[in-house]
């Protein structure tokens, strides 16, 4: 059975990345945010350490943007680099004003509203902001919960994307996209949504490995859509899981 549901924006992929593009686009635009699974069943929800981000008067964008380059061992896109290094900050802000809980110094009175900053391996300064050591878990259930509350954005959860309608899938001339096909797991039935901006925000393929610490719903769905519909693919080697994975026994 085929519906056709139609939004301004369609956003695949219910993490970190698609619930903040959902929250600035809506105040402007009806939006539509699809998840395989549940809204939270994700791999930013299972993210435990921290965001680092340039929040110390003793740290610097230089520091942080050298670190983050010498770390890369030369595999690091400058450019990219520095325009996240600048903006982490902002970025940082957002989330606390969406009332995303860091965990803050307590020692005095004077510090109270300060956060407490770890120093991780490759960084020479203290800037990861985090929350306790569940910070994936209090982003994503936060920005859940704003989601929830705005009356422009329409939530399918348990439905999965099964591939983009494109110009060649229609045999129109150019190379656009027009929407997505997608299955409601709990019904079966293959839907259409039509969007005039489709986003992919699905994360990555990290159950390419037998044993990794990625949730099961991280199998690379959005990647293979990508590609089947033209887009430029990089960087595919790196998939970053909990290194104990490595030594299963």
């Amino acid at each position: 059975m085929h519906h056709q549901i139609e939004h301004d924006v369609l956003i695949i992929g219910s993490g970190a990345a698609g619930l903040t593009l959902a929250l600035k686009l809506a105040d402007f635009a009806h939006v539509a945010v699809v998840s395989k699974e549940a809204l939270a069943e994700g791999a930013t929800f299972y993210a435990q350490g921290g965001v680092s981000a340039v929040l110390d008067e003793h740290d610097s964008i230089e520091s942080h943007v050298e670190d983050t380059l010498t770390t890369g061992a030369g595999l690091c896109d400058p450019g990219i680099v520095q325009y996240v290094v600048e903006r982490a900050h902002k970025s940082v802000e957002w989330l606390v004003n969406q009332g995303v809980d860091f965990t803050r110094l307590d020692t005095d009175e004077d510090e109270g509203n300060r956060f407490h900053l770890h120093q991780e391996g490759g960084h020479s300064h203290r800037r990861i902001i985090h929350a306790a050591d569940a910070t994936g878990k209090e982003i994503e259930t936060t920005l859940e919960a704003r989601v929830r509350q705005h009356p422009n954005i329409d939530l399918f959860e348990h439905h999965i994307a099964v591939d983009l309608i494109t110009s060649k899938n229609l045999s129109k001339p150019g190379n656009r996209c027009y929407g997505v096909y997608i299955i409601d797991s709990k019904t079966k039935n293959v839907h259409v949504f039509k969007a005039r901006k489709t986003i992919l925000a699905t994360g990555g393929a990290g159950k390419a490995y037998l044993y990794t610490s990625n949730p099961d719903g991280c199998t690379g769905d959005g990647i293979a859509m990508a590609w089947r519909a033209g887009c430029r693919l990089a960087n595919m080697e790196f998939i970053q899981f909990h290194q104990n994975c490595l030594y299963p026994n």
